[in-house]
């Protein structure tokens, strides 16, 4: 809190039952200094607990939801895109909104907590991703998918070569979801363009892999 904030808390000397207006003075310690404006009384008390409100949260995590919920105040405004963690019975996760419940059926891309009835999420700090390989000789007939598992903040670089397990290609586009912000276009193919895969809906790759196509 800030020099000359005011907050409503009880007097020890003037009110110690109901709430009066005091003028914060100071903060540190995590205490606050202040000045009850009925009386002039200068004491040191606690900063008030802000209100808060308890809503559900629906996580998706490669293919599959789990529910949880999660107390924030009932003033703020969320909105589709940003990220926060919330405690589940598996982990402690990050999550990304993906949609805002404010009624039945009824989803917004930003509102206030107040308003919110179900945060839609994904799960972004361990992410699957859709990778489409085209093999090294061009041959379309040949093309095959990878479900491939990573940290949300593992880069794909157009142009470089990823080696994950047995798999090994490189990388020729990147498609980026449409809850990601910052990226010039939805589609990047440019040599060194670049994404992290929480962002990534899919990448498009030349196989690499040594003898990849032996068994077909």
């Amino acid at each position: 809190m800030s020099q000359h904030e005011r907050v409503a808390l009880a007097c020890d000397s003037c009110s110690p039952d109901e709430p009066t207006v005091h003028e914060v003075l100071s903060s540190g310690g995590g205490l606050l200094t202040l000045r009850c404006t009925a009386c002039g009384h200068v004491h040191k008390e606690a900063p008030p607990e802000e209100p808060t409100v308890e809503r559900k949260v629906v996580v998706s995590q490669g293919g599959e939801s789990l529910t949880t919920t999660v107390e924030a105040p009932p003033d703020e405004t969320v909105q589709v895109g940003e990220e926060f963690v919330v405690d589940t019975e598996e982990a402690l996760m990050a999550v990304r909104i993906t949609d805002l419940e404010t009624a039945p059926e009824h989803r917004v891309d930003q509102a206030t907590i107040a308003d919110v009835t179900t945060f839609w999420t994904r799960a972004v700090d361990n992410v699957r991703v859709n990778v489409t390989l085209h093999p090294s000789d061009g041959g379309g007939d040949e093309t095959r998918s990878l479900d491939l598992g990573v940290p949300g903040d593992h880069a794909f670089t157009v142009g470089e070569t990823e080696e994950h397990g047995d798999e090994r290609f490189t990388v020729t586009g990147l498609v980026i979801r449409d809850d990601a912000e910052g990226y010039p276009d939805r589609t990047l193919d440019r040599r060194r363009d670049s994404a992290v895969a929480k962002d990534v809906k899919r990448v498009y790759a030349v196989d690499q892999t040594t003898d990849a196509w032996s068994a077909w």
